[in-house]
């Protein structure tokens, strides 16, 4: 249901509002206090997530860490912290709401109320910004960057405080709901694919033949294999290339833990930063990589095309007399190797741990000849498409509900849905990051 009369605003991404509701500057409701975090008196660490404001960590910290933390400026409860850099990037985290007191980094920006609001509808608001990249289109300079004052000076939709709290109300509701039908179908799409994991470690660890002979190897983390597997050490299959670009002007490469490899155009929502990428390392099409830092989470990736990579990356040319590039790619990422992985990777924290390519190359192994590699990769190719098809649907569902969710927050905090005479009734809240590893929430860390 629609409010009865509109009015015009002067701004193309809310061009109509209710006619009895204020549209105002941002300035007339909130300041941007600056409190500097002098002699490190408040040691309650803050980050600005995906997940939204969340307690960080001095000794493991997500994302880059300060030499001194009195360099970040202090945050009170019901303050909005925005990040709005690289503004670029769709993906990233840009609004969120503090709950309690603490620090966070001095690229933040802060929010502080003048008057009694409801933070959460004008988090809403801004959040609806986020949602349709709003903010990306605002920045300035080199790094797409909003300065606070541009923020304050942007109009903002200004409701009546009863209403406010009817639209939180609603959207907390609706959004729970949308949320744990969500969460639903990620927790299918997460059984599917353990299957397809149970899948592959069991086709390339143990072979697809339930009746070969099988023997015992210094191998151990493969328990028996058959007797036609070829036991060596892994630094047999390949070996590491460190050639590094002189220019930089090669097809970049970045690595993610979803999608392995991806070019500038796949990496949607994730520009780079750097402005030159002299001194990356090349790789060749079918090179494996690696980063080492996560390589004992099965980040390894096969280099889908000639181009430089991170120089913090390992990059290994396979021995093709002797393994396939798909079927190493495969055997790394397994769940047993993973294990074994773990026990080989140095560093005193986690998070921090290496896997060094001496200590690779060094872990036994075995493995069938190239045609049987070639069986077992059509075999999981086989029993993976079922999987594929049913996590191609579920995925477009999911997509489907996070349209209607973004298109709900837009038309209710922005007066285009009426939601006043609603009732509310009890429910479960139910909140989630939408599909994000761990690994990924950290990374969006500042």
């Amino acid at each position: 249901m629609r409010y009865a009369s509109y009015k015009s605003t002067d701004q193309q991404w809310t061009p109509m509002i209710p006619e009895h509701w204020q549209f105002w500057r941002a300035k007339r409701i909130f300041d941007n206090p600056k409190e500097k975090n002098e002699g490190n008196k408040e040691k309650n660490i803050l980050s600005l997530t995906l997940r939204g404001v969340v307690h960080n960590s001095r000794e493991n910290p997500m994302g880059l860490a300060p030499a001194d933390y009195a360099t970040y400026q202090i945050f009170e409860p019901n303050d909005l912290a925005f990040k709005l850099i690289d503004l670029e990037n769709i993906s990233t985290s840009r609004v969120g709401v503090v709950l309690e007191r603490g620090i966070m980094s001095s690229a933040y920006i802060r929010f502080s109320a003048r008057e009694p609001v409801n933070i959460r509808y004008y988090y809403y608001q801004y959040h609806d910004w986020w949602l349709r990249q709003v903010f990306n289109g605002l920045g300035a300079g080199v790094r797409q960057t909003l300065s606070a004052q541009a923020l304050l000076n942007l109009k903002i939709v200004v409701p009546s405080r009863e209403e406010q709290d009817q639209i939180v109300r609603y959207l907390d509701w609706q959004t729970s709901k949308i949320n744990k039908l969500i969460q639903g179908y990620q927790r299918e799409i997460k059984l599917l694919e353990e299957q397809k994991q149970t899948i592959i470690n069991d086709a390339v660890v143990h072979g697809i033949d339930p009746q070969a002979e099988r023997k015992e190897t210094k191998a151990s983390w493969m328990g028996l294999v058959p007797v036609t597997w070829k036991q060596m050490r892994m630094k047999n299959f390949f070996q590491e290339i460190n050639v590094r670009s002189a220019e930089g002007k090669e097809p970049h490469l970045s690595m993610s833990q979803k999608l392995g490899l991806v070019t500038d155009e796949e990496n949607i929502g994730r520009p780079l930063l750097s402005e030159s990428y002299a001194g990356a390392k090349l790789c060749e099409k079918d090179d494996l990589v690696l980063n080492r830092l996560k390589a004992h989470l099965g980040v390894f990736a096969l280099a889908p095309i000639f181009g430089i990579v991170s120089p913090d990356y390992t990059v290994l040319r396979l021995d093709h007399a002797l393994i396939v590039p798909k079927y190493a790619e495969y055997l790394l990422k397994s769940i047993d190797c993973r294990k074994e992985l773990r026990i080989r990777v140095r560093g005193i924290v986690e998070g921090f741990w290496r896997l060094y390519t001496e200590d690779l190359g060094a872990i036994p192994v075995c493995l069938p000849n190239i045609e049987e590699q070639t069986t077992i990769l059509r075999y999981i190719e086989e029993k993976s498409a079922a999987l594929n098809v049913a996590i191609t649907k579920i995925s477009k569902q999911i997509e489907l509900l996070k349209e209607y969710r973004t298109r709900l927050i837009s038309d209710v905090v922005t007066g285009q849905m009426d939601v006043r005479g609603i009732v509310i009734p009890d429910y479960t809240s139910e909140d989630i990051t939408d599909n994000m590893t761990d690994e990924e929430v950290d990374a969006d860390a500042e």
